[in-house]
């Protein structure tokens, strides 16, 4: 029992404390292909602490909700934390009570609750972000769901260990529909943490999608926020890694579980490498091709549920 609480530490602390740092390490690889001398790895940080410092300015119109949302998203992806195999490859403390479904289910409901509370501001470019958003999360979500449904079919369960166990077999790794889901969930990351090039970026108006949701938030709500989707980055991030991509070379028990944190960094690296091609060789897309993209993720989940039951039966 107490070997299991001090693993589920471990990657629970892994998950809060280094989420920040591979978009810090990723910003500083492009500015060196870029020829720029770019910020330090560790700007997340500074930035975070910058704003915690800050005091949070409240709309007039804002309602309970917009105070208090930025608190319940960040618990919501705490509580992601603790059920999926993103750190240690073994069962942790609540990991019965949430399977690929209900983990699916939770990031929708973290999506949910930060469109519901920016809409509390009553600010028009706001609202601009929010009908953005959503004509693509719809889209997100269903190849989300749709690619956990595929996996739990290629191998059997919807148990997120027992998939990592599993999926770790050749035949089930190079299995089509695993590849395919694969595919489909990579670039499904590369929409929902924003690593799509966009006609424009930043707070420019034309680029901004999930920016625009914290756009009247400042001071502790605006950190948490953030924080919360540099959390969100990193549980999508390491699935990818662990249960599509590079499902092996992870460790148990409590040394195994300190392992477990360098090794993931270096699977991270790995990731940020391809993340970078994309990014810096990559025409940039036009808003509205988004819709397109995600289209052929869904496509692809589906096409892994197809291929699944077609050869399987």
């Amino acid at each position: 029992m107490i070997n299991t609480l001090i693993e589920t530490l471990v990657q629970v602390s892994a998950v809060l404390g280094l989420a920040p740092l591979y978009p810090g390490i990723l910003e500083r690889m492009k500015a060196i292909v870029e020829g720029r001398r770019g910020p330090s790895i560790f700007q997340p940080y500074y930035d975070l602490i910058k704003l915690s410092r800050k005091e949070m300015t409240i709309p007039r119109n804002a309602g309970w909700l917009f105070v208090n949302g930025p608190y319940l998203v960040f618990s919501v992806y705490v509580l992601i934390s603790f059920v999926i195999p993103v750190v240690y490859p073994r069962p942790l403390y609540l990991t019965p009570v949430v399977d690929f479904l209900g983990g699916a289910l939770l990031f929708s409901l973290a999506g949910f609750l930060k469109i519901y509370e920016s809409m509390e501001s009553s600010s028009n470019l706001v609202t601009l972000g929010v009908s953005r958003n959503i004509s693509f999360a719809y889209l997100g979500e269903a190849t989300l769901l749709t690619v956990f449904m595929a996996v739990a079919l290629v191998t059997g369960t919807n148990n997120p260990y027992v998939t990592l166990e599993t999926i770790q077999s050749p035949t089930e790794y190079l299995f089509l529909p695993h590849v395919t889901a694969s595919v489909a969930f990579f670039m499904l990351w590369l929409y929902e943490t924003g690593k799509l090039p966009l006609e424009s970026s930043g707070m420019s108006e034309m680029g901004m999608i999930d920016d625009s949701l914290v756009y009247e938030y400042s001071g502790k709500g605006l950190m948490l926020l953030k924080w919360g989707g540099y959390v969100k980055s990193y549980l999508l991030g390491s699935v990818l890694l662990n249960v599509f991509l590079i499902p092996w070379g992870m460790q148990t028990g409590i040394l195994g579980a300190i392992e477990d944190v360098g090794i993931m960094f270096l699977k991270w690296l790995i990731l940020l490498g391809v993340t970078l091609v994309i990014e810096t060789s990559l025409a940039k897309f036009r808003l509205f091709k988004i819709q397109d993209f995600l289209i052929v993720a869904l496509v692809l989940s589906a096409f892994s549920i197809i291929l699944t039951v077609t050869l399987n039966g």
